[in-house]
């Protein structure tokens, strides 16, 4: 087996929640920071609480507002093929042409 390929254990590593609650446990990092525990979790709890402190919805929907139009892969081949003869096109034809563009 390799030598010293583990990550560093902290027996006591402290994990503090968004609700304030504050508890230690064994960890390879020393404090994590937690939006839910079992403190506040509505399994634990009992009441019925809507967990959304990142605004996950609202940045979905930035996100998608922001998106371009979803191109098909025939598009894109058609694309490609007109992109391809403007390339093409724009080649000289003869020795003479290519010369007195340089």
């Amino acid at each position: 087996m390799k030598a010293a390929i583990h990550p560093k254990w902290f027996p006591e590593a402290k994990v503090t929640c968004a609700c304030g609650n504050v508890f230690a446990t064994g960890a390879t990092v020393p404090e994590i920071h937690v939006e839910v525990c079992y403190a506040c979790h509505p399994f634990y709890t009992g009441q019925m609480k809507f967990v959304d402190t990142a605004g996950r919805v609202d940045a979905f929907k930035a996100k998608m507002a922001k998106a371009t139009k979803h191109i098909t892969k025939s598009e894109k081949r058609t694309a490609k093929k007109l992109k391809k003869l403007q390339e093409e096109a724009a080649r000289p034809e003869s020795l003479a042409e290519l010369r007195s563009k340089a």
